[in-house]
């Protein structure tokens, strides 16, 4: 087993810095209780992905150069949302082909870690639920799934949590329909998407939802509050925090 990095770059991502602030915070005090020192270059913005979702590769270029420049140790770069680190774990290297800084932009592809797969795979991490029972449902994203490939991992970290309940929904590995740019330019296309995944998720009956993609949470949450009857949602990391005794600490 190789052995465990005491240290890594943490990539917040806009949404968790702009809608999801604690989603962030409960992430790195993980990582740091995990013995992990987080270092969070305070430069970082966005990761170039709405740019090059709308097909503007020199302006997504453009973003994602100032963000490879951020992370020049040769240690892991842990991202909170499968998205982000699908954008730049699988599209950089495409992105900066044949581009001077191409080595540059691999190297930080090939150090990116999605957190919960960080958390399950190289912490190895164990977790004891110090919280009430409670039923919940997860919305895997597809980056996470697809991409990444880290669908599993959100279920691992929950099969650690005594009194926490998994629910099943139907069409559960199904887009809510965000798709970042695409809720702007297609909206009823989204909606329809996001109405679908609701219902199904409303009908588990459970007491909240939980994924390890804001944008998601956001999409879902926003139009269960739209129809007057929302089911709370958090982010994986907040909730493992809450569960973990972390709020109390």
């Amino acid at each position: 087993m190789p052995p465990i990095p005491d240290t890594i770059y943490f990539f917040g991502t806009c949404l968790v810095d702009l809608m999801y602030p604690q989603a962030g915070v409960s992430a790195m005090q993980l990582l740091q209780r995990a013995g992990v020192k987080v270092i969070f270059p305070p430069a970082q913005t966005c990761c170039g992905q709405p740019a090059w979702n709308s097909g503007y590769r020199d302006e997504a270029r453009s973003v994602a150069r100032a963000q490879i420049v951020l992370f020049p140790k040769p240690i892991p770069i842990v991202i909170p949302s499968g998205s982000c680190a699908g954008m730049m774990k699988v599209h950089y290297p495409e992105l900066f082909a044949g581009q001077p800084d191409e080595a540059q932009a691999v190297d930080v592809a090939n150090r990116v870690y999605e957190l919960t797969e960080f958390l399950v795979d190289v912490l190895h991490i164990e977790l004891q639920d110090l919280g009430d029972p409670v039923t919940v449902a997860v919305h895997t994203s597809c980056s996470a799934r697809r991409e990444m490939g880290v669908a599993d991992k959100i279920e691992s970290l929950l099969g650690q949590l005594s009194n926490v309940q998994r629910v099943e929904h139907a069409r559960k590995p199904e887009c809510c329909g965000f798709g970042g740019t695409f809720a702007v330019k297609e909206p009823e296309i989204s909606a329809a998407m996001v109405l679908d995944k609701v219902t199904h998720i409303r009908n588990t009956g459970v007491d909240r939802l939980i994924s390890q993609e804001c944008g998601c949470l956001m999409n879902i949450g926003g139009a269960m509050a739209k129809q007057g009857d929302a089911i709370p949602h958090q982010h994986i990391a907040e909730f493992l925090w809450e569960r973990t005794g972390g709020n109390a600490a």
